[in-house]
């Protein structure tokens, strides 16, 4: 193996991921195991770039975390901290580092960027610090700081199984590859401000206040082989109504709690309206939606410039994109 103190710095580009059949509460807290089953699409339009510097003479220091070239501290830094510190238990190094990120999406806003911005921190950190491991071992890493982060290590569709309690090595695994089908995923911004709830308190909260977060953990298992079946098949109809069932009743669980955990805005219903109407008018779309207030849609690739240009006509969406099935880390 090669001089783990001579490697230095890493590089790593991950992208972000959007669960078709929705992850949301926990089995285990401290390893951060997902309670039900999900299953994503990696979009190759919601980027994060990273890159880890290790500090010659800086084991007595503290590490330096930036995300668009702004330093970090709390919960942010902490995470960040969190997963470098797996690393350097595993390579014996004590070396302190410095973590540049930057996010070419908006951030912590619901469009996943922990989900990418940690499979690149787990891949750059490996690298950085000459540790070998392997996709399922960088995905096992990445889940501990984000368990949709395990997603993200690979292209295409990728599925992320239930935790048992004490599992510490769950990892993703590939469904289908980015080839497989020829969809897209229209992103309909419906702002570009932080989320004033995380998605880890959001689930927190769920979890201990929610009299529908029962029926959520029994329902997600049957959406995911849903959407699993759907996606195999290439059946679009059958992703979708799995898909916006398993996001509607992820958002009831959430909306129950108290306070309400709501991620909801006044364009976020619109923006569901329009959909709507497109079914109405036979393009085969179906929405989505994860810890913000954002719309994401579903649907062929011969139908994405329509979908696309009918959010725009509703001047709800602040920006609109179109992404596709996109890669793994790289």
């Amino acid at each position: 193996m090669t001089d783990r103190r001579s490697i230095g710095v890493g590089r790593a580009r991950a992208c972000a991921n959007i669960a078709l059949a929705k992850y949301w509460g926990k089995s285990d807290e401290t390893l951060n195991l997902p309670a039900v089953p999900s299953l994503s699409i990696t979009l190759d339009a919601l980027v994060t770039e990273t890159t880890v510097t290790l500090e010659a003479g800086g084991e007595d220091g503290e590490d330096v975390v930036l995300f668009d070239q702004k330093s970090r501290d709390g919960e942010d830094k902490s995470r960040a901290v969190e997963l470098l510190d797996r690393v350097r238990a595993i390579a014996g190094d004590d070396r302190r580092a410095r973590v540049e990120t930057v996010n070419h999406f908006p951030t912590a806003s619901g469009l996943a960027s922990s989900a990418s911005g940690f499979a690149a921190l787990a891949t750059a950190a490996a690298r950085a610090y000459g540790v070998d491991a392997s996709l399922e071992q960088l995905s096992a890493w990445a889940r501990r700081s984000s368990a949709s982060a395990a997603r993200s290590l690979y292209g295409g569709f990728v599925e992320l199984a239930a935790g048992l309690v004490g599992d510490d090595s769950l990892a993703a695994s590939v469904v289908a590859p980015a080839e497989h089908w020829d969809v897209c995923v229209v992103i309909a911004l419906a702002s570009l401000a932080r989320k004033k709830t995380s998605s880890r308190d959001g689930m927190i909260e769920t979890a201990k206040t929610s009299p529908y977060y029962p029926s959520w953990v029994a329902c997600a298992p049957a959406y995911f082989r849903e959407v699993r079946d759907g996606v195999l098949a290439r059946d679009l109809e059958k992703v979708g109504t799995a898909m916006e069932a398993s996001t509607f009743a992820m958002h009831a669980s959430a909306l129950a709690a108290r306070p309400a955990v709501r991620y909801y805005a006044a364009a976020t219903a619109t923006l569901l309206d329009c959909v709507e109407a497109l079914r109405g008018d036979g393009v085969t779309a179906y929405s989505t939606m994860d810890a913000g207030p954002h719309v994401k849609v579903l649907c062929m690739r011969s139908d994405a410039e329509r979908v696309r240009d009918a959010l725009i006509a509703t001047g709800a969406a602040v920006d609109v994109r179109v992404a596709r099935p996109g890669p793994g880390v790289q």
